[in-house]
């Protein structure tokens, strides 16, 4: 007898009990012993197990879920709905295999509102951003959208950067946390990128006990170990990083980077920067093999994921650099949901897994006419058609910025030696990834070492926001900071731990952004010649605002032109990401993994000054 009562429900996060029914009930519509919701026709549908086109075909598609794909009149059983879509064509849900929701900055839930249009209906989260902040909510806090309604499926990986280094304190996650995490939830994917080769290589280096104890717990559940291999370049580190069973890298800048962690056994994730580049010295090399190998977005801005496109631009791109559309298809499909052990729920439009389908109106150019997710039309062309749920985030999300009181300009002072003029000062830039750091000698002002604009020379500083002690360490940085009086930019976001850095010309300047940041939870704030001129709020976590992109687009627009008035010191420099203008990129500049060695991290028993070598622990003064 046909079923004609059942409705469809929510497919909500992935549990065992879910699985089991949801898959018993599949099989009743497979067979025709229960009424589908939909038929979907399609003219193509491209089978990412082969790379083959299927002409001519029906998805039965019951709660979410697929149940049957095959041509035309092969489904035997019925459906409440039927939609044709025979003019177009349809490739699976795009899946991100390592990206930081985080840099987007909207919250989950404007997060699937954002990506879906353009094709990305499931995403590996690396949460060491979330979690070097909130270490404890991790899994409630990535699953909390898709539990209230959000189509887009995040896979969290919880961090293992947390903290970064052993010489930041603060957060801390181990085995134990990991074994947890990966118990409470069959979502949970892996750990996030190990980014400390220092500490998983040395026996010796204080975090190396704790690196290997979350890497043993997540072997233990047979999930991922993922990579971050920045600056490892030789054979003899590639063979070592490998060797370690960390099992991908996404940080390859050239061909021949890749070429040889592919042949070492990494699982290889393109970025978009470097990625054109990448492939076309694949294809040169003679590749034939392309499942190993994954594109992916690790961080965008909201911005401009609207003006560019998230992971439909890196098809894009793979196709204009040489690849056939159907491998780079399989690119961010198959070949990541293989690698990330996610088949049976994404990757490819086939039973069983959740109905998500990317509709083309042109194949070659990659242009999408329609997203479907959890068997639902989610969007017509960019614009999104569901409803965003609404989450009344906590406070354990929201009040997250504890500095202990108001900052003066006196704690961004740096003190000089009694009776002298000048002083020595240990000066870095952004992406100073050079054994030593600069020195410089620089004036002395009222007892108070100065910066110096003739030289390009400016005051930086990171504030520690997690332990309520006023904790300031600041230091001169190079070529990358206002020269106009009285004005400061800062930031909560400090990747990987998130301290709020502030560069600017005056002491008084700085503790005026580094304050007004800090009394809306989070975010971007520039003071121009003292006064606050533009602020961007990141209430959630310090890293992300629970609104839609379209306006916090508008808010960082509004930056930007602030930032026009100023004038802003800028050297060249090697980094191909580092250029003229209101220095955005700071917020990465502030990171402490490979191949970064001197940088300036909040104050510690360790580092009370805060300027480290985080590759050995050794400490200097600022100045002497």
């Amino acid at each position: 007898m046909t079923d004609t009562t059942r409705t469809t429900a929510f497919p909500g996060t992935i549990t065992a009990p879910g699985e089991s029914a949801i898959r018993r009930d599949l099989i009743d519509v497979a067979l025709g012993r229960r009424d589908a919701d939909l038929l979907l026709r399609l003219g193509r549908l491209l089978d990412t197990n082969t790379g083959l086109w299927r002409e001519d075909v029906e998805v039965a598609i019951l709660a979410g879920r697929i149940a049957h794909v095959g041509p035309r009149g092969s489904f035997a059983g019925r459906a409440r709905a039927e939609v044709d879509r025979g003019a177009l064509a349809a490739v699976p849900g795009l899946g991100e295999v390592h990206k930081h929701i985080e840099s987007s900055h909207v919250t989950p839930e404007y997060e699937a509102a954002l990506v879906i249009p353009r094709g990305n209906t499931w995403t590996c989260e690396a949460s060491h951003e979330f979690s070097n902040v909130v270490p404890a909510r991790t899994l409630n806090f990535w699953l909390a959208a898709r539990a209230a309604g959000s189509p887009l499926k995040i896979f969290p990986l919880p961090g293992s950067a947390v903290p970064p280094t052993a010489w930041e304190h603060g957060a801390h996650l181990d085995g134990d946390d990991q074994t947890r995490f990966l118990g409470e939830s069959l979502m949970a994917a892996g750990l996030d990128e190990v980014m400390d080769w220092p500490a998983v290589r040395d026996r010796d280096n204080p975090a190396h006990d704790r690196l290997w104890s979350m890497i043993e717990a997540t072997w233990a559940a047979r999930a991922v170990v993922e990579g971050h291999a920045a600056g490892i370049r030789d054979l003899p580190n590639i063979n070592g990083f490998a060797a370690s069973g960390i099992a991908s890298d996404h940080e390859a800048w050239t061909a021949e980077e890749a070429f040889d962690k592919l042949q070492a056994g990494l699982f290889v994730e393109i970025r978009i920067h470097t990625g054109a580049e990448i492939i076309a010295g694949l294809l040169e090399r003679g590749l034939r093999d392309w499942s190993q190998v994954a594109l992916t977005t690790d961080d965008r801005p909201a911005q401009e994921v609207l003006a560019t496109g998230a992971t439909d631009r890196n098809v894009r791109m793979a196709v204009e650099a040489g690849l056939p559309v159907e491998t780079a298809v399989q690119m961010v499909t198959i070949n990541p949901a293989r690698h990330m052990r996610l088949t049976p729920w994404v990757g490819s439009v086939t039973p069983g897994r959740f109905a998500d389908l990317v509709l083309l109106s042109d194949v070659e150019r990659f242009e999408i006419a329609e997203v479907w997710a959890d068997g639902r039309q989610a969007s017509s062309g960019t614009e999104y058609l569901l409803d965003v749920p609404h989450i009344d985030w906590p406070d354990w999300a929201r009040q997250t910025v504890n500095i202990g009181r108001d900052l003066t300009a006196a704690d961004f002072a740096i003190p000089a030696a009694p009776d002298r003029d000048t002083m020595q000062a240990a000066v870095l830039r952004p992406y100073h990834w050079t054994d030593d750091f600069l020195t410089y000698e620089l004036p002395v002002a009222d007892g108070m070492v100065q910066r110096d604009a003739t030289r390009n020379i400016t005051k930086f500083s990171i504030t520690d926001r997690y332990s309520g002690r006023a904790a300031v360490s600041k230091m001169f940085w190079l070529g990358c900071g206002p020269r106009d009086d009285d004005t400061a930019l800062c930031c909560s976001m400090a990747h990987d731990k998130h301290n709020i850095w502030c560069v600017g010309s005056s002491d008084a300047a700085m503790a005026l952004a580094v304050n007004t940041c800090a009394e809306m939870g989070g975010g971007w704030v520039l003071v121009h010649r003292g006064t606050v001129v533009a602020r961007v709020r990141y209430e959630i976590a310090g890293l992300m605002t629970a609104r839609t992109a379209q306006e916090l687009a508008a808010d960082m627009a509004a930056l930007h032109a602030a930032g026009e008035a100023v004038d802003w010191m800028f050297e060249p420099s090697f980094h191909p990401r580092w250029g003229p203008g209101l220095p955005e990129r700071l917020a990465f500049a502030t990171l402490t993994c490979s191949p970064w060695r001197w940088n300036l991290v909040a104050p510690s028993d360790h580092a009370p000054e805060g300027l480290v070598q985080v590759q050995t622990g050794e400490v200097h003064p600022v100045v002497w």
